[in-house]
């Protein structure tokens, strides 16, 4: 199974009643992963929700996707059997 590793750059909060998140990151962050395209520099990351707000209310995230790495394929666990009861017959 292929994970990404990410690094995390920030956080923010939706902006209440508005399809906008505001996200808040240090410069010295984003300027340690921009990179030139044809003589102008980029800065790429992603921005994802998260499963509930953290405790100062910011509800999403803020990542650079580095690399990609296999990860092992974990079986799933199989239950353990139970042992056959033992039935009490009499001739």
């Amino acid at each position: 199974m292929k994970t990404f590793k990410k690094t995390y750059l920030g956080k923010g909060k939706k902006i209440q009643n508005l399809r906008i998140v505001k996200v808040t990151c240090r410069l010295e962050d984003l300027q340690s992963i921009a990179y030139d395209f044809e003589g102008t520099n980029y800065v790429t990351f992603e921005i994802a929700q998260m499963m509930k707000p953290d405790g100062f209310g910011r509800t999403h995230t803020c990542y650079y996707r580095q690399e990609v790495e296999d990860q092992p394929e974990l079986s799933p666990a199989k239950p353990a059997k139970k042992p056959a009861k033992e039935i009490a017959v009499t001739v």
